[in-house]
């Protein structure tokens, strides 16, 4: 793992610094994701959907040093070279979650493999049992049991979280078509709104360049 600090050459280096002293907030958006083309792509693989969603997000946002941002022990704002979904597992026999991560991999076999194994391993963990979590994580939940229109997660720390929140829905079928509500928040002195559409795009144009 690398950690580039950020200094008063970077470009966004005076609008981060102005939210993050003056007008601490966070960007919420939701938008349908058409995964009409990867769902077949994925069950002809045998893939589960939840690891192999997550890797095209994975694969965005490490495109893309705006996702990537953190602090390190000096409150230094910096970029990760890479970052890995913290993500939330719901465990049916009693109805509790618990948090892992999964690291990232350009392969989405080796990643859906890795995620698979990572489940098997602490399927005895809930909650925060998991320990090994590296600070360049964002976090990934999924509500699959509703397909909702808008949801948004306020992370209630001192106003300086930068990393990615990520949550998705259920998926449904509708006039020929497959598509999940998808729900990114961010930091407004990460990003801005063209940001997350550039997102948004991205995501849609690499699920859509599967085929079955």
């Amino acid at each position: 793992m690398k950690f580039e600090i950020k200094d008063k050459n970077w470009k966004r280096y005076n609008l981060f610094w102005h939210y993050i002293n003056n007008l601490r907030n966070v960007l919420s958006v939701t938008c349908d994701i058409d995964i009409t083309k990867f769902l077949p792509y994925i069950k002809s693989k045998g893939y589960r959907f939840y690891p192999s969603f997550m890797w095209t997000v994975c694969k965005i946002i490490n495109t893309h040093e705006e996702f990537r941002l953190g602090w390190d022990e000096n409150n230094q704002v910096g970029v990760y070279d890479v970052i890995h979904p913290y993500f939330a597992h719901f465990f049916k026999e009693d109805e509790m979650c618990a948090l892992f991560v999964a690291e990232y991999n350009e392969n989405l076999e080796i990643f859906h493999n890795n995620f698979v194994n990572i489940i098997d391993k602490y399927k005895d963990c809930r909650a925060f049992d998991f320990k090994n979590v590296p600070p360049n994580v964002f976090n990934v939940s999924c509500l699959p049991w509703i397909n909702y229109k808008n949801f948004d997660i306020h992370v209630f720390d001192e106003g300086k979280y930068l990393a990615p929140v990520i949550t998705w829905g259920k998926y449904v079928e509708k006039n020929d078509r497959i598509t999940l509500p998808f729900s990114f928040n961010i930091h407004h002195a990460a990003a801005d709104g063209y940001h997350l559409s550039r997102f948004f795009i991205e995501l849609q144009e690499l699920l859509n360049s599967f085929e079955d």
